[in-house]
C-alpha cells in the first residue's frame, strides 16, 4: 500500500496521508458480492472514471466527464450493457447518474465487475457523496461532499481502492 491508494479502514478511508469518514454498504463487506445484496465488495479495485454535475459544480479534475439528464448506469443483469454507462432511452433497469439529490454530483467509478460484467455479480460500485454522515449505501463507498471533492481533485484513473 502507498499513500496514493484509497484504503478502507474501520475508521474511514485513508488517502494521501489523510483519513476521511466514509459510509459503506448496509450489509457491510462481502467477498461474494451479488446484485442487490447491499454489500461493499472486498478486494483491490481501481478507479476507472469520474462523472460530475456541471450545473452544480465545476469539473473536479481535468478528466472528469459531465453528466446530463440522459446519462444512466445499467443495473439489470439481463441487459447486454449490464454495469456500464448507458443513455436514454434504455429499455433495461438502470439508475440515473443525474439525480435530484446530491448523491451523484460527483461519482468515481470502479472496475468492480467491469468491463467484462458477469450478470448478477453486482453493479455500480461507486464512490459518491453520502446521504448523511455514515448512512449506509447500497454497496458503494460514500463521503462528505467536501471530502470527496478533495479526493477527486487528487485522484487519477487507475488509483487503487483497497477494501479489506
Amino acid at each position: 500500500m502507498t499513500p496514493a491508494d484509497l484504503v478502507l479502514t474501520p475508521r474511514g478511508v485513508r488517502f494521501c496521508s489523510r483519513l476521511f469518514p466514509a459510509a459503506i454498504g448496509r450489509s457491510g463487506l462481502a467477498r461474494d458480492k451479488r446484485e442487490g445484496d447491499g454489500a461493499t465488495p472486498r478486494g483491490t479495485h481501481r478507479i476507472t472514471g469520474m462523472f460530475y454535475r456541471p450545473d452544480r459544480l465545476p469539473a473536479p479534475a481535468p478528466w472528469a466527464v459531465p453528466v446530463g439528464p440522459h446519462d444512466l448506469w445499467s443495473d439489470d443483469p439481463a441487459d447486454p450493457a449490464y454495469n456500464h454507462h448507458v443513455r436514454t432511452p434504455h429499455g433495461f433497469g438502470h439508475e440515473r447518474l443525474r439525480r435530484a439529490d446530491p448523491l451523484y454530483d460527483i461519482v468515481l467509478t470502479t472496475n468492480w465487475n467491469w468491463p467484462g460484467a458477469v450478470p448478477g455479480r453486482g453493479s455500480a460500485i461507486f464512490l459518491h457523496v453520502w446521504r448523511r454522515p455514515r448512512h449506509p449505501t447500497e454497496g458503494c463507498i460514500a463521503f462528505r461532499r467536501d471530502h470527496l471533492l478533495w479526493i477527486a481533485g487528487r485522484i487519477a484513473p487507475g488509483t487503487r481502492v483497497i477494501v479489506g
